[in-house]
């Protein structure tokens, strides 16, 4: 099997890692630049767990075509570089490739096959032009969601944290023999898969938690535990929770869930830091629109007003437009519906 890896970061190191030092017959792959090209070229992928370091080798290029076809490409990116790889994700695809989305976010594929009042709706905060649509067809997308902790400290090298669970699923919902066949290969890695029957439920329930703790332990740098103990904030989260429960359930993917239950939940994991906090720690654009923005447009799509939501991405936007993290170009602002 030829997998390749587009974004060679702390969990599409890992995930290349894993297959290629578990999957028996996997040929590994990674677009990569810079001194991340120069450091798999060295070592090829290194993999930090606990004291143990094993170094995985693979093929690497800056030029996707040099690496050919591939019968898996797994895409970690970061959201607002995915329309700059996705010519390089095209180039890798035969008629039968499967694209594997393993990003933070709600994809532009989101409503491609999801029955109800959003069914078709093209998100313009994650694919202003429809250019990633026309370059990655959502008929070989393979959604997922990643509960795995991973750091890059150094360019080619990643350390695991914790957890090893990956859910996958069909855009278009359902279970597929393509997607079994996926679930055995990255099992053989050494993950605990689960297939989803609706995996859009999974991608809105992990970002239903994270689209408060990132923007603002941005705005604030202050970590998850220092939000929810204050008690100011942590209603202001509460507020933004349950303004986007209410567009999920008037698109057709209720959660039954109360904010306060939530953040228990977010508070057992303990004074960490948020990945958008310290991507604007280490001068990096933020990926604000595929966990805020876009949730913004869904709910005025709907006829939805959402005031907390505005405040929270206006202030965010507003702070990494000053730093140099999110583009300057005036956004076109979505109309409620009367």
């Amino acid at each position: 099997m030829k997998v390749g890896v587009v974004g060679m970061g702390a969990i599409g190191g890992l995930l290349a890692a894993w297959i290629g030092s578990r999957v028996t017959g996997a040929q590994i792959s990674a677009l990569a630049r810079g001194a991340t090209l120069s450091a798999l070229r060295q070592h090829g992928v290194r993999l930090a767990e606990g004291e143990h370091l094993l170094a995985v080798p693979l093929n690497v290029s800056d030029q996707a075509e040099a690496l050919g076809t591939q019968d898996l490409i797994i895409v970690s990116v970061k959201a607002p570089a995915l329309a700059a790889v996705a010519n390089d994700v095209r180039s890798m695809c035969h008629a039968h490739t499967l694209v594997l989305m393993a990003m933070n976010g709600v994809p532009w594929w989101f409503f491609h096959g999801l029955p109800g009042a959003c069914e078709g709706l093209a998100l313009r905060s994650v694919d202003a032009q429809g250019h990633i649509a026309a370059l990655i067809p959502a008929s070989q997308v393979i959604g997922a969601v990643v509960h795995i902790s991973a750091v890059a400290p150094q360019p080619g090298m990643v350390r695991h944290g914790i957890g090893n669970t990956l859910i996958i699923g069909e855009p278009a919902g359902g279970s597929s023999a393509r997607v079994q066949s996926l679930s055995t290969v990255l099992t053989a890695a050494g993950m605990a898969v689960k297939v989803s029957e609706r995996i859009q439920r999974d991608i809105w329930f992990k970002l239903w938690g994270n689209m408060t703790m990132n923007p603002i332990s941005a705005l604030t740098g202050a970590p998850c535990d220092r939000i929810l103990d204050d008690p100011l904030v942590r209603n202001f989260c509460s507020a933004v929770m349950v303004e986007a429960r209410a567009i999920g359930a008037a698109f057709g993917i209720p959660i039954e869930q109360e904010p306060d239950q939530r953040h228990e939940i977010t508070r057992q994991l303990g004074a960490f830091k948020t990945s958008m906090l310290q991507d604007v720690e280490a001068g990096r654009s933020i990926e604000l629109d595929a966990l805020l923005g876009v949730v913004r447009e869904i709910g005025h799509h709907l006829g939805l007003a959402t005031p907390n939501i505005d405040a929270l991405f206006g202030l965010t936007r507003l702070m990494a437009q000053q730093r140099g993290l999110y583009p300057l170009a005036q956004c076109v602002e979505p109309q409620i519906k009367s």
